[in-house]
């Protein structure tokens, strides 16, 4: 169930941040409302799942497919350019990620 919140929280922050990019510096008023409002509702989830998913854990994972989510929608819908390097890095930050779920934390 966490773990779905998680999700959720992802799923509303690639949402806020697209819209936050068309908002053109919140000087659109549809984009600048839907980004407030997806990433309060983000936070919200955000802060549900971490009740019983450690912060470490749920933090690197948000971050890393936040990052790669918003950086292959940034390359299909705004025609940024993916580069090798920028691959790679995405590659190494979601094998990171990866590890952390799969060995949790130092704690544990």
């Amino acid at each position: 169930m966490h773990y779905l919140l998680l999700a959720g929280a992802i799923a509303l922050e690639i949402f806020a941040t697209t819209q936050l990019k068309l908002s053109e510096g919140f000087t659109k008023l549809a984009p600048s409302v839907l980004s407030l409002a997806a990433y309060g509702f983000c936070f919200f989830l955000f802060s549900k799942a971490l009740n019983r998913i450690d912060l470490g854990i749920a933090y690197a994972t948000w971050s890393a497919v936040g990052i790669v989510a918003t950086s292959i929608i940034a390359a299909l819908a705004f025609g940024q350019k993916l580069t090798t390097a920028g691959i790679v890095g995405m590659s190494l930050i979601l094998a990171g990620v990866v590890v952390v779920n799969l060995f949790g934390s130092a704690g544990h």
